[in-house]
């Protein structure tokens, strides 16, 4: 997020097609198909004439990558910019969903929650979510590369469907749980898809424009969601919360899978993708897919986070479960695994990333910098809107204002950091700006997030870390994709997600930990005679701490209580963001100037 060659010094792909060629579609030729002729030779070979415009076509799809990257690219050189503007638009009303439905719910979950006596469970449950959206980035990202991004991209959006509804049927807090998986991981790779898209359809030189512009609708969520928020739980059900976007995403998504299928189609047609008969029998073509899949990297590497980060969320509750064999045996296996993993990528046929990229200084430094990011943010935020409402009175449309101050400003703010980025064609002095800014607005937080402070000074902290936070997402992404060729772009966005769950997973376990051990004993010590052997009751339900007004005797002790757990919580992610500045002093200052993609892109 290169050894230490030029990272993005382009290779001798035509030498690796001649070779080493494994997939079904082949290049076109003017002897395979009628579209196209051969009108000359460059440098001994056929240059091909598209017959409908008598042009010749200069770019055709990389020999050497999978068939998804292939299709991708014949996609591209095929299109029109019409058929760009109307899939970037289709992606924008998809992140508009995305970014709506994430407000609503977001404000909802503590209340959800509470609702199962488990409002402690928030960081929890977060942990469980992103290990499993971790271990899917891998395979999602093959999927994309061997399959296709259409097909990939309908897969995921079915899941977040499926999620959705899952979410909206849950009866108690473990089907609440799994169904916070398969909605996380549905999401997840959804708009995951969608970044990779936006990568195979932008040039290096404006694709932070182009991630600015998909995430845009943000602008208009962080206002909409959280009054939409108290709209459903006060007047309608949580549960409709999910039902509504379950029955409005497949609508929103079809027609971006319409739009890629339909230009792929396209490409076809025009010879720019030849399926030819493989040769191969069952047995071999099953061998094929497992090869291209990279099956024993996945399997190593799901298996080694899964069993790496889950001890975090079991130990969370309690320090004695450090002490447990079976929680140490977890961390010593999957940490086992995880090597694993790093060794069979240097030597399988088709690795997940080459290992030129995954020692790349400015790869790991970016992923690094995503992690550490992360595991800051999470170390607070989890239970922020559940503060602001406890101690500071906040209704949930309040409260989810002042979570949205970040989504508000990142959305403006991140257009003029994709133009920083066009116009200057460099990333890392925006990098350098940010990290410190980051780290002086949570900083600044551990004073003024306590009790009695003025709401206005959290807001002014939230302003500072939405400049700062916004303008490192966009630096690593654009970072991480410009160190290598386009077949690996998918894989480089997935190792970057990757590497910020796990950083997720981190933080929530932080978080879980300070809480657990900081409100309950402040509760059992400082509530008063009367209601302290309703300590429990208490601590976990959101609503019944809201059930004492302002200036309560209990209330004050729960603010108190509150506002101990939000400091230790804030010095930690202070703490942590000291690394960010060694991160982004490893990377590479690299130059956006070189042609990634092909045909006509943002």
């Amino acid at each position: 997020m290169p050894s230490l060659r030029t990272v993005f010094q382009r290779r001798n792909t035509e030498d690796q097609f001649n070779t080493q060629r494994t997939q079904d579609y082949d290049l076109p030729s003017a002897a395979q198909h009628g579209d196209e002729k051969a009108i000359g030779t460059s440098a001994g070979e056929p240059v091909v004439v598209d017959t409908e415009t008598q042009k010749p076509v200069e770019e055709l799809p990389a020999g050497h990558a999978q068939d998804g990257v292939r299709k991708v690219e014949a996609m591209t050189l095929t299109w029109t910019k019409s058929s760009l503007a109307v899939a970037y638009i289709f992606m924008f009303l998809l992140y508009f969903v995305n970014a709506f439905q994430s407000s609503i719910t977001g404000n909802l979950t503590a209340y959800v929650l509470s609702g199962f006596e488990a409002h402690s469970l928030i960081p929890v449950i977060s942990i469980v979510s992103n290990v499993m959206c971790a271990a899917a980035y891998l395979p999602v990202a093959k999927l994309l590369n061997v399959w296709g991004r259409p097909q990939g991209f309908l897969i995921m959006a079915s899941l977040s469907t499926l999620g959705l509804i899952l979410m909206a049927t849950t009866k108690d807090v473990q089907t609440y749980c799994a169904a916070q998986v398969f909605y996380s991981v549905g999401f997840t790779g959804m708009i995951f898809s969608i970044d990779v898209i936006t990568a195979d359809t932008s040039s290096l030189k404006d694709r932070g424009l182009a991630y600015a512009f998909t995430s845009s609708p943000y602008i208009i969520t962080a206002l909409a969601g959280p009054a939409a928020a108290e709209g459903f739980y006060e007047k309608i059900s949580w549960r409709w919360a999910f039902g509504c976007f379950a029955i409005i995403l497949p609508f929103v998504a079809a027609p971006l899978f319409g739009t890629l299928l339909f230009n792929q189609q396209k490409a076809k047609k025009k010879g720019l993708l030849i399926k030819e008969p493989s040769g191969r029998t069952i047995l071999q073509s099953i061998w094929h897919y497992i090869l291209e899949f990279d099956a024993l990297g996945v399997l190593l590497l799901a298996s080694g986070l899964v069993l790496f980060l889950l001890p975090f969320s079991l130990a969370s509750s309690t320090s004695a479960s450090w002490r447990s064999a079976s929680i140490l045996t977890m961390l010593i296996l999957g940490s086992v695994l995880l090597a694993a993993f790093a060794l069979a990528e240097r030597l399988v046929p088709k690795p997940f990333l080459p290992f030129h990229l995954l020692a790349s200084r400015t790869v790991m430094g970016a992923c690094l910098l995503d992690a550490t990011y992360q595991i800051a943010y999470y170390c607070w935020a989890s239970y922020f809107s559940s503060y602001l409402q406890v101690v500071h009175g906040l209704s949930i449309t309040q409260a989810g204002w002042v979570s949205g101050v970040f989504d508000i400003i990142a959305g403006l703010w991140l257009l003029f950091v994709g133009y920083l980025i066009r116009r200057s064609l460099r990333y890392k002095w925006l990098l350098l700006c940010a990290v410190p800014l980051y780290t002086l607005g949570v900083g600044l937080m551990i004073y003024f997030r306590m009790p009695h402070t003025n709401v206005g000074y959290i807001v002014l902290c939230q302003v500072l870390i939405a400049f700062a936070g916004s303008t490192m997402i966009l630096g690593q992404q654009v970072a991480i994709t410009c160190t290598a060729e386009h077949d690996q772009v998918s894989a480089c966005l997935a190792l970057l997600g990757l590497f910020g769950y796990v950083g997720g997973a981190v933080g929530n376990s932080v978080s879980a930990a300070i809480w657990t051990h900081t409100l309950p004993r402040y509760l059992q010590s400082n509530l008063p005679e009367q209601v302290r052997g309703d300590w429990e009751a208490i601590y976990g339900d959101l609503e019944l701490q809201l059930s004492y007004e302002m200036g309560d005797p209990v209330r004050e002790v729960i603010i108190q209580g509150y506002g101990k757990a939000q400091r230790r919580m804030l010095i930690a992610g202070t703490g942590v963001m000291a690394l960010a500045f060694v991160w982004v002093a490893l990377m590479k200052n690299v130059k956006l100037s070189r042609q990634q993609t092909k045909g006509i892109v943002f």
